[in-house]
């Protein structure tokens, strides 16, 4: 049975089995191995548009999207006691007892709440992580009674905290679109009513580290994330298909900015999409807030410029919710035949081991 959440077993000296990552996919690089590769990016004079910084500013954030998909803002105008509230909140929601989160408990399809790990149903693999989560945009789609009531001041500090990161990411999708030589609002309007979810991970300490991941390797299927995180570390990216990966440092006060699948498409392919997982230690927990911007369920994906005789990245136009459910279809389908090419090596090595015995010892 699955635990009540992982703080308990954050306290054992091995790793339960449904946590344990196949060779291939365990940890290549230490939480606190940091990299300076990931550009940290001032938004200081953004708005100055006539012989100010903007255009410095923006020039910045276009590379740093064609590079790796991921960068980090500093003075971006949210304010850093809102941070500090917001943080303050997220430790002590995971810091309340099992039964206090458990009332949130997210499974059974509800909306919003606690969940403990959060892999795709008929994933084998658990991720070490507890998220708490609420959907904030529309504002139409709030369900409070999903929003955690604990600690006191949740509901306000987030809901501030959620329009402030909602007015920043379009700020930044703002520059992508004139850097692909559209309108301002071309990237904004292109998600017809934008959803934002927001998702508060807490990654306890973890025994065996080596062996599991917080959050596996992934792609984010939206159009824009912006991430808060602590200065433990863990986020980790790669631009060669996970043959290298770095671990982001971690800046005090900054957002690490996330392209997710639908910017990528948007832009024709010229945005990366960050491909980043989360890694865990045992030495201390770690917190991360990351707020997804994503498109209506009904808006089209589909490149919004497309050069002359550029190939679009898309076959045809397709809803986001269709993008999502191949995306997730795809998953499901690569960790069904892993599963199966894992037991049919298992088969090969015990024939194997039964064809070297001398016949007389098989029919002992």
């Amino acid at each position: 049975m699955a635990p009540a959440t992982l703080t308990a077993l954050a306290e054992e000296k091995t790793l339960q089995e449904s946590f344990v990552r196949d060779e291939d996919e365990r940890p290549k690089v230490a939480y606190n191995q940091f990299s300076d590769e990931i550009p940290v990016i001032s938004l200081a004079g953004i708005d100055e548009v006539v012989g100010g910084k903007r255009a410095e500013i923006c020039k910045k954030i276009v590379e740093a999207c064609e590079d790796w998909g991921i960068f980090q803002v500093v003075d971006h105008g949210v304010d850093a006691k809102l941070i500090s509230e917001m943080t303050r909140l997220a430790k002590e929601f995971f810091a309340l007892p099992p039964e206090e989160k458990l009332r949130f408990d997210m499974s059974g399809g509800k909306k919003g709440g606690f969940i403990v790990s959060s892999h795709l149903q008929g994933e084998a693999v658990q991720d070490w992580r507890e998220i708490v989560t609420y959907f904030s945009y529309p504002l139409r789609s709030r369900d409070y009674s999903r929003w955690p009531d604990k600690p006191e001041g949740w509901r306000p500090v987030t809901e501030e905290y959620s329009e402030k990161l909602m007015g920043l990411a379009c700020k930044l999708l703002e520059v992508l679109s004139e850097a692909m030589g559209l309108e301002k609002e071309a990237l904004t309007k292109a998600c017809v009513d934008m959803d934002q979810k927001v998702v508060v991970n807490f990654y306890p300490k973890c025994p065996q580290p080596d062996l599991t991941l917080g959050l596996k390797r992934h792609t984010d299927p939206g159009t824009i994330t912006l991430l808060l995180q602590d200065l433990v570390g863990g986020l980790q990216a790669t631009r060669d298909n996970g043959n290298t990966w770095i671990t982001v440092q971690p800046v005090e006060g900054a957002f690490v900015v996330n392209l997710g699948d639908h910017g990528h498409y948007l832009s024709n392919g010229r945005f990366k999409n960050a491909d980043h997982q989360a890694v865990v230690n045992s030495n201390c927990s770690r917190l991360s807030i990351a707020t997804f911007q994503n498109p209506a369920t009904e808006a089209t994906v589909y490149p919004l410029k497309i050069e002359e005789g550029v190939k679009p990245v898309l076959e045809a136009p397709i809803t986001f919710a269709e993008m999502y459910r191949r995306k997730m279809s795809k998953d499901l389908e690569l960790a069904r035949l892993k599963k199966l090419a894992k037991e049919q090596a298992f088969q090969d090595v015990e024939k194997a081991k039964l064809e070297a015995k001398p016949i007389e010892d098989i029919l002992a």
